[in-house]
C-alpha cells in the first residue's frame, strides 16, 4: 500500500472586517489551495479520469482558469464542457502557472473595485459581491474534487 503524503492543512484566513476582504480572502484562501493540489501532480495520472464523468485534476485547475477569466477578465467562452480538459502539450507547471497569473490579473481588477453592489468592471452584470460569491462557491466545489482526485493519484492530502 503506498504511503500517504500528508501536507498541513491551513485554517481559513483570518481577514479582515469588511465585506470585501472576507469575500477576497476566502477566495484566494480557495485558490491557493486548488493550485497546490495540482502543484507536482504526476502525469499521466493527473490527466486520468477518476471517475465516469471523465473529471481529471489538471482538468479542474484548467477549467477554473477560464472561470476566473470570463468572472472578471471578460473573455468569452463558447465551450465550457471544453475547459475541463487541458491540452496535451501543457505541463502540470504549465496549467498552474496560468492559473496563478489570471488570479494575479483578476486581483488587480477586483484592487479597483470600491462598491460590490457594482457591476464587475467591463460589464453590465453581475455585481463584483454576486461574482465573489460565485468564485468562493465554484473554486470551494472544485478543490474539493481535487481532494479527492489527489488523493487517489498518489495519496497526497491536505492543502
Amino acid at each position: 500500500m503506498p504511503t500517504t503524503t500528508r501536507r498541513k492543512d491551513t485554517s481559513p484566513p483570518r481577514t479582515g472586517n469588511s465585506e470585501a476582504e472576507t469575500l477576497r480572502g476566502f477566495l484566494d484562501y480557495l485558490r491557493a489551495s486548488i493550485a497546490t493540489k495540482v502543484d507536482g501532480a504526476p502525469e499521466p495520472q493527473v490527466r486520468t479520469a477518476a471517475v465516469p464523468s471523465g473529471t481529471n485534476l489538471i482538468g479542474l485547475l484548467n477549467h477554473l482558469t477560464f472561470v476566473e477569466r470570463s468572472m472578471f477578465l471578460g473573455d468569452t467562452v463558447s465551450d465550457w464542457q471544453a475547459t475541463f480538459h487541458a491540452a496535451s502539450a501543457d505541463s502540470v507547471a504549465d496549467v498552474v502557472a496560468r492559473y496563478r497569473d489570471t488570479v494575479e490579473r483578476a486581483n488587480v481588477v477586483l484592487d479597483r473595485c470600491v462598491d460590490l453592489g457594482a457591476p464587475v468592471p467591463g460589464r453590465a452584470a453581475p455585481s463584483v459581491r454576486w461574482a465573489l460569491t460565485h468564485m468562493i462557491e465554484e473554486t470551494g466545489r472544485h478543490a474539493g474534487h481535487a481532494d479527492i482526485l489527489r488523493e487517489l493519484i498518489d495519496d497526497t492530502t491536505g492543502r
